[in-house]
């Protein structure tokens, strides 16, 4: 098994995440709410103890594939790191941007969307399912590839070890090399708005390139309401973590035909058979209809716009 890089950095979190709520008592800003951050903290300890036995089993397969290997790269090279980093971040690009746009990936991935705070608690938040869920798929092309299965789930924690500090209201813009090349707090607080211009954008692990490549980049103006659309009402983080799964299984059950059955799973997230509730195309595109002298989708708004599941 490789190393457990993003365990060492626990220490470092809650160092941070201490010193951001000592701020905000100190400033009188309302960025913690006592409940809210113990959901987050239970929901990541959760995290930790799912991957202690999953990634064991995703590191089986990823040594599997890489006997497979096309081509054998030689871990010594610095450019086989500076690949391993890139081919890792187009991949959660892609797996982040999917996790907004199939449900099957939503069930799992609502957990870290579903406080209505934004600190660095919040990026703890994390699901339990995923990983059981095939969030894995979108890095099984690496090992075949020929990266190493340690360099590929190394590259996968120091991802998330980035991540941390960008869930901040504590920094504000940086200078604008940065702003344009990576994620930063700024983008991310976009990432986690629920304002329908800001659904479903920023989808970037460390590098806001890929947004900007592929049409989903959004930049923050007015500050963001964080949360869902329909927010899970509720600190407990059992129900955080599964609730989202109920439903989704109790309407693809209800929906009277198989196909429907199976839209439910890999349609976008609001989709409906019956038009109960809409997807992001469907709210955008009433929205359009109720304001034509500015439409969203245009001018301002780059890339196309998304939504959380009713």
């Amino acid at each position: 098994m490789p190393p457990a890089v993003l365990y060492y950095a626990i220490p470092g979190f809650v160092l941070l995440l201490s010193i951001e709520a000592w701020f905000s008592y100190r400033e009188q800003r309302d960025l913690y709410e006592t409940k809210d951050t113990f959901s987050s903290i239970s929901l990541g300890l959760g995290n930790l103890f799912s991957g202690l036995i999953t990634k064991g089993l995703i590191f089986g397969l990823f040594t599997l594939l890489y006997q497979w290997r096309l081509f054998t790269l030689d871990g010594s090279r610095w450019w086989h790191w500076a690949l391993a980093f890139f081919a890792d971040d187009f991949s959660y690009y892609w797996f982040h941007r999917c996790s907004h746009h199939v449900n099957w990936f939503w069930a799992s991935h609502v957990v870290h969307h579903s406080s209505k705070r934004y600190n660095l608690s919040a990026a703890l938040r994390q699901t339990w399912t995923g990983n059981l869920t095939g969030a894995f798929l979108f890095w099984c092309w690496m090992p075949l590839a020929g990266f190493h299965p340690i360099i590929v789930l190394m590259m996968q924690s120091i991802s998330l070890i980035y991540q941390f500090w960008i869930h901040t209201e504590t920094i504000d813009r940086l200078p604008r090399p940065i702003e344009f090349l990576f994620n930063t707090p700024s983008h991310h607080r976009v990432h986690h708005g629920v304002d329908l211009k800001y659904l479903d954008k920023n989808h970037a692990g460390v590098l806001i390139i890929w947004d900007r490549m592929f049409g989903t980049f959004r930049k923050e103006e007015e500050r963001p309401r964080y949360g869902l659309t329909r927010n899970i009402e509720s600190f407990n983080p059992v129900i955080i973590a599964l609730v989202t799964w109920k439903e989704l299984f109790r309407k693809a059950a209800r929906s009277g035909s198989a196909r429907h059955f199976v839209n439910y799973f890999i349609q976008p997230p609001g989709w409906s058979h019956d038009g109960s509730s809409l997807t992001a195309s469907e709210m955008i595109k009433e929205y359009n209809r109720q304001h034509p002298d500015a439409p969203l989708g245009r001018e301002k708004d780059q890339g196309k716009s998304g939504r959380k599941p009713k």
